[in-house]
């Protein structure tokens, strides 16, 4: 099958053209059209957050901005504009391999990391030149405000949703500033002292990539979001934490492959011996489920879960579809193989799959046959008391689909802040990957469009993430002291019962 890849790719064709050499007009506006039509027969997702007329509208002003050659960086950014402007976070654009690491070579990067902290740009490392905390005003003489909102399109998020690129930004903002405003040498940064008001100007050197990360690795807020950027080692834990509460934090759903493995296998027994135990001792009457570090995974992890917080029968999804049963421009796919014969029976294998989950044509989409989205049942020990759902901005794909369910369909109190996952649906389980044939540049989608299992509520907007009912942020003071503000609060409310 066609997979989701987790890191890049290390075989690539040597490239024609370095990475200060531009492209002509009619190879770019080539790769353009291409782009657009891959996108248009094969992503299901095209119009699930925009019109026609606005998807008509920014590839107007992407071929606009092809009036004369252009630098690979330069196309690159108009693309990552397209594919964020759809709305999903499992859209996924990028550069060479090869093009990437010589763009990116010599101390060009940004030192220090930095952290969004109640709408503020802070400095997130503790070094002797800008006090840790410091709000950042302008970087280069590009006013915060303005910087932050042309990084948006480097981290994808689902439908409107803003505070999911929060992470994207947390995690590498460095990155991205090389990438928009190109390699520099020095940083001017205005910035004002922790808790003060008056302006003052450092101009700092730039350091290496490698630097950059072990930066990032000794920030300030890691005992805080160290699992929001790193696979946890310990993906799930329970643990009893008062005379009436409890808690279950599952950090991710990367857990097995499917519901055969072992990993899956072990999981679903300790879940069970989880709620068993809470069935046993009827005084813990409160569960918090703390899911703020789970940027999804597989299947079934999500919904085994889900199983033992709800009380009634549920479907995964109300509605799946897919746009084909055979792989338009297979020409351009990007495979796991390499020899032409393995790649025509990974690309048969795929398609034989799609024919038979989604076998039926009804107004231009292939439905997702009922068999692989069963009416499931509660376990016999699912959990009978007050749920305390604690989300965050990380939370996506399975994690988001967890959430929703949870939010939706139980008694949960949600705490925390919107997901980047979308509440009412995405498009997700089955990856797929194109490269551009005159740039090499890669872009991937997922292909299912799911409507999900939940209902309307007053506080659920679509294109949005997860609302909480309790929308609570780190605050400044929690962040220097790296306090979880959130936990913090559900336990104060658990207290005031």
């Amino acid at each position: 099958m066609l997979k989701l890849k987790i890191v890049f790719f290390f075989c690539f064709p040597i490239l024609l053209f370095s990475q200060k050499e531009k492209l002509s007009v009619e190879k770019l506006k080539q790769d353009l059209v291409i782009f657009r039509e891959i996108r248009e027969k094969a992503n299901s997702g095209l119009y699930k957050y925009r019109t026609k007329q606005q998807i008509d509208s920014i590839y107007s002003w992407a071929f606009s901005q092809i009036s004369k050659p252009k630098e690979l960086i330069d196309f690159y950014k108009i693309i990552l504009q397209i594919t964020d402007f759809e709305g999903s976070l499992h859209n996924d654009t990028t550069l060479p391999n090869d093009f990437e690491k010589k763009y990116s070579s010599g101390n060009i990067f940004f030192p220090y990391p930095v952290k969004l902290i109640e709408n503020r740009l802070v400095l997130n490392f503790e070094n002797s030149e800008i006090p840790l905390g410091s709000q950042i005003f302008s970087i280069n003489d590009i006013e915060t405000k303005k910087l932050l909102s042309s990084l948006y399109k480097y981290y994808t998020t689902d439908g409107y949703n803003i505070t999911g690129k929060s992470i994207g930004i947390n995690g590498s903002f460095a990155k991205y500033f090389e990438m928009e405003y190109g390699p520099q040498k020095k940083f001017t940064v205005e910035y004002s002292l922790p808790n003060q008001t008056k302006k003052n100007k450092k101009t700092i050197s730039a350091v290496s990539n490698e630097i950059r990360k072990e930066n990032f690795k000794k920030r300030h807020s890691l005992p805080i979001d160290s699992l929001q950027y790193n696979r946890a080692k310990d993906k799930y834990s329970f643990k009893v934490i008062s005379q009436n509460t409890a808690l279950l934090s599952v950090h991710t759903f990367v857990i097995g492959r499917n519901a055969k493995d072992k990993q899956h296998i072990a999981y679903k027994k300790y879940l069970d011996s989880c709620f068993q135990y809470l069935s046993n001792h009827s005084e813990i009457k409160n569960l918090i489920v703390d899911v703020r570090n789970n940027g999804g995974g597989t299947d079934p992890n999500d919904i085994v879960t889900f199983s033992y917080l709800t009380q009634k029968a549920f479907r995964e999804n109300k509605s799946a579809y897919v746009n084909f049963q055979e792989i338009p421009f297979a020409e351009y796919l990007v495979y796991e193989e390499t020899e032409l014969q393995k790649k025509q029976e990974e690309k048969k294998d795929f398609e034989d799959e799609l024919k038979e989950e989604f076998p039926k044509l009804e107004n231009g989409k292939y439905i997702q046959d009922e068999r692989f989205n069963s009416l499931l049942e509660p376990e016999k020990n699912s959990f009978k008391g007050q749920i305390y759902l604690l989300i965050s901005s990380r939370i996506a794909s399975a994690g988001s689909l967890f959430a929703s369910l949870v939010a939706g369909n139980t008694n949960a109190i949600v705490i925390g802040e919107e997901t980047m996952g979308g509440y009412f649906g995405h498009n997700g389980h089955t990856p797929i990957e194109y490269e551009l044939p005159n740039t090499k540049i890669k872009t991937q989608f997922s292909i299912v469009n799911l409507e999900q299992d939940v209902p309307k509520k007053s506080n659920q907007i679509f294109g949005r993430g997860v609302i909480p009912d309790y929308e609570i942020s780190q605050t400044f003071e929690d962040f220097i002291q790296n306090r979880d503000t959130q936990y913090m609060h559900t336990i104060k409310l658990i207290n005031q019962e």
